[in-house]
């Protein structure tokens, strides 16, 4: 087995550290860099993109004829966890969720008229994206093979689509939406994909969700469905495919998550061990402290572990593979390695790291959420011990 980085992939990662390291992490210091939201203010994230663009480094996951870069997903996890390292980042080089994972499942499955007008002006930058899925009580919630709130019924050649959805990320920005809604009473074949645009009417966005922590660009948000036409054009697969959708989609979606959470995690680690280096307790450095030693040492082994994981999920992806058992185990174990690392740091800083003076209490609040999105931690592991009681010794199989 060779962990070596093909040269492309290893050229870029290190230009995006070198990128990330001049021109975006210096943004975090300042109180003007931050929006409404905590996130970065769009004045100074579009030069930053347009940078990004002008040096190559701009959706790695998309291929190079429509302006990517044609990488496999084994690069992307190595680039997506060096441009986290900073938490205004993956939007900069046009690898943010929602986008990354929309555009990811429109090259693999629309139509090449609809990569044109639904894809490429996501991937130019031109227009964000949202993917309209998990719906409130008495509905599925995250949960697509439930979804009973959300209908869409044929009338003619179109599509009347009704319904309510929530916590729908983007949506306050995003210009395209990909949209999931019942179409019939199968549980497996009953849903159906659909693509629809912000302009259209018979639609709106009722509030912006109140979170505990930052926001991606156009939070979090709860939207109303009431009569949106969508022509059977702008439906995405086959009826009743609508599951194979989510499916596709969340596959790798998920895994970039746990991408980006390993460049957090790293970036924690180095603030904490930057402090620890000065600073001075009980007459020695804290770096000289045995117990501040296990504490480093045993993050620092946690996201070595987590880098493992996701690496061989990004290599089964790469194979054709759906990973669903490497990408659930990824994504608990990359969760819960956040979290130490960011707790770890805070830890070692005290009142600084709880302070506003670091990223360090941003990037804890964020932590927070990533045992709950694209699937609680608690669902993968119901998922893993599905495949325990199905493949028994062969679980653990090489290849």
């Amino acid at each position: 087995m060779d962990f070596t980085l093909p040269k492309e992939i290893e050229e870029t990662r290190r230009r995006i550290r070198a990128f990330v390291e001049e021109k975006v992490i210096p943004l975090e210091s300042r109180a003007d860099s931050f929006d409404d939201h905590e996130n970065i203010r769009p004045e100074l994230l579009d030069p930053l993109r347009a940078e990004a663009k002008r040096q190559g480094l701009w959706a790695l996951a998309m291929p190079k004829s429509r302006g990517g870069q044609g990488f496999p997903v084994v690069g992307m996890a190595a680039c997506y966890e060096e441009m986290n390292r900073s938490i205004f980042g993956p939007v900069v080089f046009n690898a943010a969720a929602p986008d990354d994972g929309n555009m990811i499942l429109l090259n693999k499955v629309a139509t090449e008229a609809q990569k044109d007008r639904w894809l490429q002006p996501i991937i130019d930058g031109r227009a964000r994206s949202a993917i309209v899925m998990t719906e409130p009580h008495p509905g599925s919630g995250s949960d697509p093979a439930g979804m009973t709130l959300t209908t869409a019924t044929k009338d003619g050649t179109d599509w009347v689509v009704r319904g309510r959805k929530w916590f729908i990320t983007g949506a306050g920005v995003a210009q395209h939406f990909v949209l999931v809604a019942r179409t019939g009473g199968d549980k497996r074949k009953g849903l159906t994909a659909f693509l629809f645009d912000r302009d259209q009417p018979g639609w709106e966005i009722v509030r912006r969700i109140p979170i505990m922590g930052p926001e991606e660009h156009g939070g979090h948000c709860e939207l109303v469905l009431d009569g949106l036409r969508i022509p059977d054009e702008n439906r995405l697969m086959g009826v009743g495919d609508g599951l194979k959708v989510a499916q596709i989609r969340l596959g790798t979606a998920r895994l970039t998550h746990c991408m980006r959470w390993l460049g957090m995690a790293r970036r924690a680690l180095e603030i904490a061990n930057a402090y620890i280096k000065e600073r001075e307790s009980f007459g020695a450095k804290l770096i000289d402290h045995e117990g501040v030693q296990w504490m480093m040492g045993e993050a620092a082994m946690q996201i070595h572990m987590g880098r493992l994981l996701t690496m061989h999920a990004a290599w089964k992806l790469d194979t054709g593979d759906f990973a669903r058992k490497e990408v659930s185990m990824a994504k608990v174990a990359v969760a819960d390695v956040l979290h130490k690392a960011v707790d770890t740091a805070i830890q070692l800083l005290g009142a600084k790291g709880y302070s506003k003076d670091t990223p360090l209490e941003w990037m804890y609040r964020y932590a927070r959420q990533a045992r709950l999105v694209d699937g609680a931690s608690e669902v993968h592991k119901m998922v893993l011990a599905r495949f325990l009681a199905d493949e028994d010794k062969d679980f653990w199989r090489w290849g």
